[in-house]
């Protein structure tokens, strides 16, 4: 194996100095056709013999100058398959110093020719020269040609005719022409229509994008607006789903570094860009104020959501982060993602458990003593709940019991219990012990110098076990997207949205609340599965089937943030509201809790009429 890349090494270099060798001739031979084709424009074709004496005698020194010049210009070295502006700004200055290094030397050795000859057989070779070098893109140009009738190459529509779409278009044009060939330009800048970027021709508006991918047989669209707001990239996209076209888009103007733009940092278009929610603003002086050179536990902090806290508290500099999970290797992966981020500026402890093991939190809790405790260890697959009641409550109900207790026991300043809008109104197990736990936290608050509160939101995107991985799998299988029920709708959140919006809840929290993250407007699944099979390029009914497979049990059609009796209050943050404490009396919940403990680890028998006790509202369906 090594031999056999030794020998591929060796034909490379090989290639290479032969190119650079044949470029050297070809060099030589233009330089000295330049001046005697200057001589002969100067004297009408009949060159005195002075001259061509003088032209024979200084040849050799003539080529000696400007070749070495060339090579300290590097014309024997770049990459002449990607010439453009810059390179050919290069042949001009080897070009021109060359020339005036043979008028210095030509005066210093009394080997004159006349002025106008020198200017005459400069602005030649710049010609000669910068033809050979350009000629190497122009074959290769006319290579890639041979792709468009056999329809090899992608036809690729750029949205936004600026900076960005230029650069776009130029490295597409000089590596990927084999591969993909911009044929047209959008932008909502009236005076740019009618004009070219580099070839291309810029032909409409947004309002345009339809009928011109239908009219060029565009393949992908690229998105080439990194200053966009996400309403702005949500309206445009939701034009571009109407196309059968491939959709990518670059990176945000901020994940843009110093504005460079480069062909790799193309991306598929997300379903979190569809969906339009502005970038969440922290209070960075509120959070930091509780997490900065704090110890910091998150328990279930290798799951989606837990790992992402882990991620966003590791940026306000905590004392100690305890990373605290049942399973190995996703708080693995996380403890290395961080160490290659942080280096030895995180003081960082993974710890493996489980929040049902009240020894091992004792233990941890002893140890460490952390300051802030956020509690994300939960089982949270409502079909998978329904069929294990048992596992549900005794990680979700009795896994929070233990770790809030040992909060309060070991005088934890602040515990910030992850919920879910399934705890409102509860269909399944899942939702209903997600309230209890609920009740748990608000009921230590009165008697605890401990903050307890709780955070509920809805469905994540891109979560351990959501829809939209589910759905992105589907459709790389062929299909069919499944879904429930045509009318179900959920609300969406991105993980990092979540997650600063946890930080920040915990932030203004002051002991008992149930604080609501604002989550938008809810979103069908049925649309949801449509623009992702639109997002692929492909057409949903006809390339991709979407099935309906019918609720699973506990699931509901809608879900809810907020209990009827709750009320709403907002808070000082736009996104965080705040529900109103519901009564529950502490001797009663105390008891009820210890009676499902007992059947919970006994017999296990009525376990959903026994959990409709403790949550009244919840309503078994399906």
């Amino acid at each position: 194996m090594i031999e056999c890349e030794g020998k591929v090494v060796h034909r490379t270099i090989l290639k290479l100095n032969v190119q650079k060798i044949v470029l050297l001739l070809a060099d030589i031979l233009l330089i000295n056709s330049a001046v005697y084709i200057a001589l002969l424009f100067r004297f009408d074709g009949k060159i005195p013999v002075q001259y061509i004496n003088v032209f024979l005698h200084s040849t050799l020194w003539l080529t000696g100058i400007n070749v070495t010049i060339y090579y300290f210009c590097r014309l024997y070295s770049s990459l002449w398959k990607y010439a453009s502006v810059e390179e050919l700004f290069q042949v001009f200055v080897a070009t021109f110093a060359g020339v005036a290094a043979s008028l210095t030397f030509g005066l210093l050795l009394g080997l004159m020719l006349p002025r106008t000859v020198y200017a005459i057989s400069w602005m030649l070779t710049f010609l000669f020269i910068g033809s050979t070098r350009l000629s190497y893109r122009v074959m290769r140009r006319l290579k890639n040609m041979s792709f468009i009738g056999t329809d090899r190459r992608k036809r690729v529509m750029v949205i936004g005719a600026g900076f960005t779409g230029s650069m776009v278009i130029k490295e597409m044009k000089s590596h990927y022409e084999g591969i993909s060939i911009p044929v047209v330009m959008v932008d909502d800048n009236y005076d740019k229509h009618r004009s070219h970027v580099h070839g291309v021709p810029v032909k409409g508006d947004r309002t345009k994008i339809k009928e011109l991918a239908e009219k060029y047989r565009v393949d992908e669209i690229i998105i080439a607006i990194p200053s966009a707001t996400k309403k702005e990239m949500k309206e445009i996209l939701e034009i571009c789903k109407l196309t059968k076209c491939k959709l990518k888009t670059l990176p945000t103007i901020n994940e843009l570094i110093n504005g460079e733009v480069d062909i790799t940092q193309v991306r598929d278009v997300n379903i979190e860009d569809l969906l339009g929610r502005d970038p969440v603003v922290l209070n960075m002086d509120e959070i930091c104020g509780y997490l900065k050179d704090e110890v910091v536990l998150v328990t279930g902090g290798g799951g989606s959501i837990g790992s992402e806290l882990c991620r966003q508290i590791a940026r306000f500099n905590p004392k100690k982060l305890l990373i605290f999970d049942i399973y190995e290797n996703n708080a693995y992966d996380l403890q290395n993602e961080l160490r290659y981020i942080y280096k030895d500026a995180l003081d960082m402890e993974v710890l493996i458990g489980s929040v049902q093991d009240r020894a091992r939190l004792e233990h941890i809790f002893d140890t460490y003593h952390p300051g802030v405790v956020f509690h994300a260890a939960a089982h949270k697959h409502v079909p998978l709940m329904e069929a294990n009641p048992t596992e549900a409550i005794k990680n979700n109900v009795f896994g929070t019991l233990n770790t809030a207790e040992c909060a309060d026991k070991y005088s934890v300043k602040k515990f910030v219990l992850i919920s879910t809008d399934k705890a409102v109104n509860p269909t399944n197990i899942m939702g209903a012990t997600k309230r209890v736990a609920e009740m748990i936290v608000q009921n230590m608050s009165r008697h605890s110098n401990t903050e307890f509160v709780a955070v509920r939101f809805g469905n994540v995107l891109g979560s351990n076990g959501s829809v939209i991985p589910l759905f992105k799998k589907q459709i790389a299988q062929g299909g069919p997207v499944t879904i429930t029920h045509p009318d179900i709708t959920r609300f969406f959140m991105t993980i990092p949205e979540a997650s600063q919006l946890v930080l920040q809840a915990g932030a203004i929290a002051k002991g008992g609340e149930i604080f609501i993250l604002d989550m938008g407007q809810p979103v069908k699944i049925m649309d949801l599965a449509t623009d992702l099979i639109r997002l692929s390029g492909l057409e949903p009914g006809t390339d991709i089937e979407v099935k309906v497979t019918g609720l699973r049990p506990g699931e509901k059609l809608y879900e809810e943030l907020l209990m009827a009796e709750e009320g709403l209050t907002a808070t000082k943050h736009e996104k965080i509201f705040v529900g109103k404490p519901i009564h529950i009396d502490h001797k009663t919940l105390v008891h009820e809790i210890n009676a499902l403990k007992a059947l919970v680890f006994g017999s296990g028998e009525d376990i959903g009429e026994y959990i409709e006790r403790i949550v009244p509202t919840y309503s078994k369906v399906g």
